[in-house]
This record gives C-alpha cells, structure tokens and sequence, in this order.
C-alpha cells in the first residue's frame, strides 16, 4: 500500500489512479496521518462481501452455541401472563383489516 502527502496526491492524480487501476492501494494522509484510501471498487466490494460473510458466520455461531442453552436464566414471566400476552397479539392480529 502506498502512502502519499495530500498535496502530493493532488498534483499527481493520474498516477494515484494508474496505480489503483494496477491493484494497488493508495492512502493519502495529511499532516502525516491517514485521511482516505483510494481503492479499486471490485476490490472493496470484495472486502465488504468478505465481511459480511464474516459477520454471518459469527452469527451463525452464536445461534449453533446458544439451541441448546435456556432462553432466560432470570426470574422471567409468569405462564399466565404469557398467556394474556399472546392472546393480546392475536387480537391486535386478527382485528386488522
């Protein structure tokens, strides 16, 4: 990855965007710290596609890890009132048009 002063990307703009075309990737900084990264779009969908995937399979993970675990280890709800709350859904449900 190659790494420029902004006034220089500025001034040799052609250049950044030959070397992107290439596959090379240009940061350009100012006052000696990183501010944008010039970047082919196939290769930053890549990278996005890639970690989506990632996110995907953690949580993939996470559900495989918790199907054997209990939903709440809390006090949680009464059966009764889960009752009045279903039955509260179903009539906010089927009074719709």
């Amino acid at each position: 990855m190659t790494a420029l002063p902004i006034s220089q990307a500025r001034a040799t703009l052609p250049d950044v965007i030959d070397r992107v075309e290439r596959g090379d990737d240009v940061t350009i900084t100012r006052h000696g710290k990183p501010v944008a990264v010039v970047v082919r779009p196939d290769k930053l969908r890549d990278r996005a596609r890639a970690a989506h995937e990632t996110e995907g399979a953690r949580i993939f993970r996470m559900m495989e890890e918790s199907r054997n675990k209990p939903l709440y280890r809390g006090k949680g709800i009464s059966a009764e009132f889960a009752e009045e709350l279903v039955a509260w859904v179903r009539e906010g449900r089927d009074s719709r048009p």
